[in-house]
Parts: structure tokens; C-alpha cells; sequence
């Protein structure tokens, strides 16, 4: 079985699936937090941690070291965002 999707079909329903991300993301920040574990950072994307990990390592996003442990500033996490949705 083959789907064959035209990519201006497409495009409404990724801008649309970013721009709820992003919303949820500012909703989920009003907890004060400037950065966040990177299984909570990929909940809060959307996506699986291990898709972030290859993103970061790929040099798509910047992480800080939290303690010994991987983690995503606010900030970054917001311009990510904002990068995937221009492609």
C-alpha cells in the first residue's frame, strides 16, 4: 500500500502540529524552570528522547550538562521549535 501526499496538503497540518507544540511548551513553562531533563525536554517537543538526542548530536539544538546530566535551556528549546517550523 502506497500513500502519496502532496506536500502543499501537508504543510497545514505540520504548521499546525508546531504551532501547538510551541503553545504548549509556553504553557508548560509557567512553572518558572529555565531548563529541562532531556525526557522531559522531548515530552514537552513532542517527539521520543532518543529523537532529541540524535538532534543534539547532529548539532540541530545545544544542550547544557545539569549535574552530570543532559539538559535543554528554555530558550533553546523555543528556537528549535521555531527552526523546524520554517523547513
Amino acid at each position: 500500500m502506497t500513500i502519496n501526499l502532496d506536500p502543499a496538503d501537508l504543510r497545514p497540518i505540520v504548521e499546525a502540529v508546531v504551532s501547538q507544540a510551541l503553545q504548549d511548551l509556553l504553557t508548560a513553562g509557567g512553572d518558572g524552570r529555565l531548563a529541562y531533563p532531556e525526557p522531559e525536554a522531548a515530552q514537552l517537543l513532542g517527539i521520543r528522547p532518543h529523537q532529541l538526542a540524535d538532534a543534539r548530536r547532529r548539532g540541530e539544538i545545544t544542550a547544557t550538562k545539569l549535574g552530570g546530566r543532559i539538559g535543554y535551556e528554555k530558550t533553546e528549546l523555543l528556537a528549535y521549535l521555531a527552526r523546524q517550523r520554517q523547513v
